[in-house]
């Protein structure tokens, strides 16, 4: 691989300016593979969002995160679980995560709780009056 070295003039603004511009570029990369058939996830990235993750106006969310689809199924369970045990549970805490983690299991044998917990209680603590603020 050929090796390029930095002008005398860049500094550690460029270095930062570079990597965000950088991390918005891969994930625009990403979704075009998509677009045009590859088997990159839909990374729903437009040009809008290239231009202002490279901007710094807006959070780059790391490649290949899941999208929608991938984690609907989990969020439709813990926002579901949250309305099913609120009268047992309060709060999210290792009581109702071995509830959950036992039901999350039961009911989906080819599931990985560990891979799914972290959207599950995304879903579980999730508040619509929140919206309304």
């Amino acid at each position: 691989m050929k090796t390029y070295n930095n002008p005398k003039w860049w500094t550690k603004e460029n270095d930062s300016a570079w990597d965000r511009t950088k991390a918005a570029f891969k994930r625009d990369w990403d979704q075009t593979k998509h677009d045009f058939g590859g088997k990159e996830p839909d990374t729903n990235q437009n040009v809008n969002d290239t231009v202002k993750q490279a901007a710094g106006k807006q959070p780059i969310p790391p490649r290949r995160t899941p999208n929608y689809e991938d984690v609907e199924h989990a969020l439709r369970f813990g926002y579901g679980a949250k309305a099913h045990y609120r009268n047992q549970y309060s709060k999210w805490d290792s009581d109702v995560e071995n509830q959950l983690k036992q039901d999350w299991t039961s009911a989906n044998p080819e599931a990985n709780w560990d891979e799914d917990r972290e959207v599950i209680h995304r879903a579980w603590d999730y508040d619509e009056r929140s919206l309304s603020e």
